[in-house]
């Protein structure tokens, strides 16, 4: 029997407004991250002088960083998860205004990965640390990024999961299709999962493994695969989006397509990092 005193998600997803302006929570939440990833890095780049990343530089880091989540991000959910509608939008001006609706939610985490590697690769070209340097040190507060945004996914009562009976289950009003035609089903609370595992459990891992010296690209090898692992498990549980549905088999999603490279990713990284100098003397 589904919980009958389930919580509701209904949180207004606009925070306050200015001048008639509406802040969401959904950019007050990537807001936070960003103001504690600067205070983090900083002190990243002041307690691992082998980095050589100057504190002040940090700034023009977390710069290009952001340029890249945020571009990176939306545009990577257009291309793949929301591409018809762009292509059905009238004119050119609703495409450009659909892409940039960020505060409505769509923001593709692979899709922002990319950006945020090809970023890394911008600001390398101007201060020359190392590319996998830099990666590493994003590696360990990228988590931080990943909480912050499946929490403004749950006060916006998107990405919802199947239905389910456990103690825990919640509705969301928006999953409903037929309202006051179909009850609305308790569902994993899916944001709940993938803030835990991809923000608080992900950021532990890499804090701790972080602590010790490890070689080039190890901390990196370690993110992309414990991402991908925790993705593709939260997958199970969570419903793929309605205009894409299941893949193939009835369970494959796009979600654990688009993770599946990020775990082999991970392995080669955490495979050459220890064996680099192997590798090199063949």
């Amino acid at each position: 029997m589904p919980p009958t005193d389930a919580y509701v998600i209904q949180f207004d997803p606009v925070a306050f407004e200015i001048f008639g302006f509406a802040i969401h929570w959904y950019g007050i939440t990537y807001l936070a991250a960003f103001s504690l990833g600067w205070m983090l890095t900083r002190y990243l780049a002041r307690t691992h002088p082998g980095w050589k990343v100057k504190p002040e530089q940090v700034d023009d880091l977390l710069f290009y960083m952001g340029l890249g989540v945020i571009l990176g991000g939306r545009i990577g959910y257009l291309l793949f998860y929301d591409m018809g509608n762009i292509i059905n939008e009238p004119t050119l001006t609703d495409s450009l205004i659909r892409l940039i609706s960020i505060h409505k939610g769509g923001m593709s985490f692979h899709g922002g990965f990319l950006g945020v590697m090809l970023a890394l690769w911008f600001y390398n070209r101007k201060y020359r640390h190392g590319y996998f340097v830099i990666v590493d040190m994003m590696a360990i507060i990228a988590p931080i990024g990943l909480l912050a945004g499946r929490v403004g996914n749950f006060i916006n009562g998107e990405l919802w999961g199947k239905p389910t009976d456990v103690a825990w289950a919640m509705i969301f009003p928006h999953a409903n299709p037929n309202p006051g035609i179909e009850m609305d089903l308790p569902r994993h609370p899916t944001p709940l999962y993938e803030a835990a595992l991809e923000g608080v459990v992900l950021f532990i891992v890499i804090w701790i493994f972080a602590r010790k010296d490890r070689p080039t690209m190890a901390i990196s090898g370690v993110f992309a695969l414990g991402y991908g692992l925790a993705r593709t498990f939260v997958e199970f549980y969570r419903l793929p989006d309605a205009h894409i549905g299941y893949l193939a088999f009835g369970w494959l999603t796009m979600g654990m397509v688009l993770s599946a490279p990020l775990i082999v990713v991970g392995m080669i990284l955490l495979w050459y990092a220890y064996n680099r100098k192997k590798v090199q003397k063949a």
